[in-house]
């Protein structure tokens, strides 16, 4: 969800892409509904594996794992910043809206940072479910 919203309403901020500790190698069908319903493109949404190349790339990780972020971090590698949304695998529809709210509002927030800080200091935001 984060990577498909960032890239719709922030892409002149964020290059966002998305990994995950343990990818399904697919994105669920009600993360797909969810973004639909909010006008937000769902088409080639993957669900991939983070590997350290990932993190080596990225300036900033968000990580929403429901992990510390300390466990990502390598030497010389990005800001991580730890997001407690929750996870929907396996909820309703209700609650995958309920954490796409969130994510947004936390997206917007993040954005707003982002303007502060000088285009040339963050050249990505990569973002792990």
């Amino acid at each position: 969800m984060a990577e498909a919203i960032a890239r719709h309403r922030y892409p002149e901020l964020m290059d966002a892409s998305s990994a995950g500790l343990a990818a399904f190698g697919s994105v669920q069908r009600e993360t797909r509904a969810v973004l639909i319903e909010r006008g937000i493109p769902a088409d080639g949404l993957l669900s991939e594996q983070l590997t350290k190349e990932k993190l080596r790339a990225a300036d900033i990780v968000i990580n929403m794992s429901g992990r510390s972020g300390a466990q990502l971090a390598i030497q010389g590698g990005p800001r991580i910043e730890d997001w407690e949304v929750g996870d929907p695998f396996g909820s309703d529809l209700e609650v995958y809206r309920n954490i796409c709210d969130e994510i947004e509002s936390r997206l917007a927030s993040f954005a707003e940072e982002l303007r502060r800080v000088p285009k040339s200091e963050t050249k990505t935001a990569p973002l792990t479910p």
